[in-house]
C-alpha cells in the first residue's frame, strides 16, 4: 500500500527545511490517499521530498514529522530510534541491564525533543510508563511497548494517556497495562539521598515529576550551604507528594510546610517523610495555595525559602494573559513572605510562557512588592529531558532561583 502524499502551499517549507517537526493545517495545500495515523511523505508545492511523518487531519497540527531522510518507517526504523534515545540516558542513569540501581527513575523518551514526537516513556523503578499523546502513536503503542520491552528489561509496561491534548487528536483517555506485569499501588524510586513512593497509575502526568529532579537537589545543597548554622523555615507550594520537602529535610534544622489542594497528595507526602525516616518539623495544609498566601500575607508570616511549583496555567497563546496574572499573583505574595536574604524557587511548566515573559512576570511581582531580588540561577530539567534545537516549544519548564532582600 502507498503512502499518502501531503503537498505544501508554496512558500511554506522553511519550517520543514529547518527541521521543525510540526506542520500546521494552514501550510498544506492537499493530502492524497491519506488515512488518518498513517505515515505520509511530505512534498513541497512543485513535488520535492521534504520529510515524512504521520498525518491527522482532526488535529490542528495535522502532520508530525518523524525523519526528514528519505527512508521507510518501518518498525525497524522504530526500533532504532527507541534504543537511540534509551541509550543516551545511559550517560546519565544505569540501565535496566546494569541493575545497579534498581530504584532510578527518569525520563526515556522525551517526544518530539527525542525525534520521537506524541510519545512520552518515563522509568520508574522496574516499570515504565507510557503515554500516546498522538494519534500516530496511538495507534502503535502496543508495537512501541513490544520494542521497548525488548531493548530495557522490565516487570511491565503501563499506559497513562490520560491527557487533554489527546482530545485534539480526536483521542479519548486511556489507561491500563501495555505489556508483562501491572505494577504496584506505589513504586518506590531513588532519588539522590531520598526514597519516594510514586503513584503511576493515579498520580499526576506519569505519577512524579520527574523534570524536577535536578532542582530538588538544588535546594538541599543550597540549604545545607547557606543554612548550616541557623534554623530554616520552608514554604513548600503545590507540593505535591513532597519532593522539594524531602530534600530540605534531608539537609537537616528545618522546618517545611507542604501545601497542595489535594489530601490524598499530603498523605503519601507524609508517608515518604515516614519511608526516609528524616527528622524535622512537618506540616501538611490542605489548601487553595492563592487563598493561602493571602492569609499567610496578613498573618505577616516569613520563611527562608519558598518553593513555588504550579501545574500548568497556560495552555496555549489564548491562555497566556491569564496566565500571566496568576503567575503575578503567586510570585507577589511569596515576595512578601521571604525573609530578607532569604530565597525563592518560582517556577511556570506552560509551554505557551517563554522563559523570557515569565522573567518579566516576576519582575512585575517583585517591582508591585517594593522589594529586592538578584537572580542566582536560571533553572530547568536534567538532561534526562532534553530539548531539541530545531524545536524551542520544547523547553516548557523554567524557574528562577532568587535571592530576596
Amino acid at each position: 500500500m502507498s503512502e499518502g502524499i501531503i503537498t505544501l502551499k508554496k512558500g511554506r517549507e522553511k519550517p520543514i527545511l529547518q527541521q521543525h517537526p510540526w506542520i500546521f493545517s494552514g501550510a498544506i495545500a492537499s493530502a492524497q490517499a491519506a488515512d488518518p495515523g498513517d505515515i505520509v511523505t511530505v512534498v513541497s508545492h512543485d513535488g520535492r521530498f521534504l520529510a515524512r511523518g504521520y498525518w491527522n487531519q482532526k488535529s490542528q497540527i495535522q502532520v508530525r514529522i518523524l525523519t526528514w531522510q528519505d527512508e521507510p518507517i518501518d518498525e525497524d526504523w522504530w526500533r532504532r530510534m527507541l534504543k537511540r534515545a534509551a541509550e543516551a540516558r545511559s550517560l546519565q542513569h544505569v540501565t535496566f541491564e546494569q541493575g545497579d540501581n534498581p530504584q532510578a527513575a527518569y525520563r526515556m523518551i522525551n517526544a518530539e525533543n527525542d525525534f520521537l514526537p506524541g510519545l512520552i516513556v518515563d522509568r520508574y523503578a522496574d516499570w515504565l510508563v507510557l503515554q500516546a499523546l498522538t494519534l500516530g502513536i496511538d495507534k502503535r503503542k502496543h508495537m512501541l511497548a513490544d520494542i521497548l520491552a525488548s531493548l530495557v528489561k522490565a516487570s511491565g509496561i503501563y499506559e497513562r494517556s490520560d491527557v487533554d491534548v489527546r482530545g485534539k487528536e480526536g483521542l479519548k483517555s486511556e489507561t491500563g497495562i501495555l505489556w508483562g506485569e501491572i505494577p504496584p499501588e506505589h513504586i518506590v524510586i531513588h532519588e539522590h539521598f531520598v526514597q519516594i513512593k510514586v503513584d503511576v497509575r493515579n498520580g499526576h502526568k506519569t505519577g512524579f515529576y520527574l523534570d524536577q529532579a535536578p532542582n530538588r537537589h538544588r535546594l538541599y545543597n543550597f540549604i545545607t550551604e547557606d543554612f548550616d548554622e541557623g534554623f530554616c523555615q520552608v514554604l513548600n507550594l503545590f507540593s505535591y507528594t513532597g519532593g522539594f520537602g524531602l530534600h530540605a529535610l534531608g539537609a537537616g534544622g528545618v522546618r517545611v510546610v507542604n501545601i497542595d489542594a489535594s489530601m490524598e497528595a499530603l498523605k503519601l507526602a507524609e508517608e515518604n517523610v515516614a519511608l526516609n525516616q528524616l527528622q524535622g518539623e512537618v506540616e501538611y495544609l490542605q489548601a487553595d495555595v492563592f487563598e493561602y498566601l493571602r492569609d499567610a500575607v496578613e498573618r505577616n508570616e516569613q520563611f527562608d525559602i519558598i518553593v513555588c511549583d504550579p501545574p500548568k496555567f497556560a495552555s496555549n497563546k489564548q491562555q497566556v494573559e491569564r496566565a500571566a496574572r496568576g503567575y503575578k499573583d503567586l510570585n507577589l505574595h511569596c515576595f512578601k513572605l521571604i525573609k530578607p536574604g532569604g530565597y525563592l524557587m518560582t517556577f511556570s511548566c506552560s509551554g505557551a510562557i517563554s522563559p523570557d515573559l515569565f522573567q518579566k512576570i516576576v519582575f512585575g511581582a517583585l517591582a508591585d512588592s517594593g522589594r529586592q531580588a538578584q537572580i542566582i540561577q536560571h533553572l530547568g530539567p536534567g538532561g534526562d529531558h532534553p530539548v531539541a534545537l530545531t524545536f524551542p516549544e520544547g523547553a516548557y519548564l523554567k524557574g528562577l532561583l532568587l535571592r530576596v532582600y
